[in-house]
């Protein structure tokens, strides 16, 4: 029986079935807005780092707000793996950073991934212009009541 009430715990402490909370999203936003200011005022000490554009498009944060996962792209999607080493490389004074713009116990730890958001966008695109899928957005309503009067 405790077992079983351990077990339940830890999978909560994990998972969540709704979603991400309000908390959880406003801690992820508060994170993207001040990475994304120091990333654009040059912030880090490695020229490496600064002399790129990279856009923090969203920061997904866990349940217990102890792992921040940064979605990122570099202008123009070129050399993503590289910049993601850079920051990966950098993650504690991005930490440090972050940290100064923010009123919370633990400062999360950062892992950062490919924003595919892009990706998907254009994949959305590549659908909606697909002659079959056109030919059924543009056919008119049907009327399926079951009502053939």
């Amino acid at each position: 029986m405790i077992r079983a009430y351990v077990m339940r715990m830890a999978h909560k402490s994990f998972t969540s079935a709704k979603g991400p909370t309000q908390r959880q999203l406003r801690v992820g936003e508060l994170i993207r807005r001040i990475l994304s200011e120091v990333l654009s005022r040059g912030e880090v000490h490695d020229p490496d780092l600064n002399s790129r554009y990279i856009t923090v498009g969203e920061v997904q944060m866990s349940v217990d707000l102890r792992v921040a996962t940064v979605h990122v792209m570099p202008l123009g999607g070129k050399d993503v793996e590289g910049a993601i080493a850079l920051l990966a490389r950098h993650q504690g004074e991005l930490r440090h950073l972050v940290s100064k713009g923010m009123i919370i116990k633990h400062v999360p730890e950062m892992r950062f991934r490919r924003d595919i958001t892009y990706d998907q966008l254009d994949e959305t695109r590549r659908l909606l212009n697909d002659e079959r899928v056109r030919r059924d957005i543009d056919a008119p309503p049907r009327d399926d009541d079951g009502d053939d009067a």
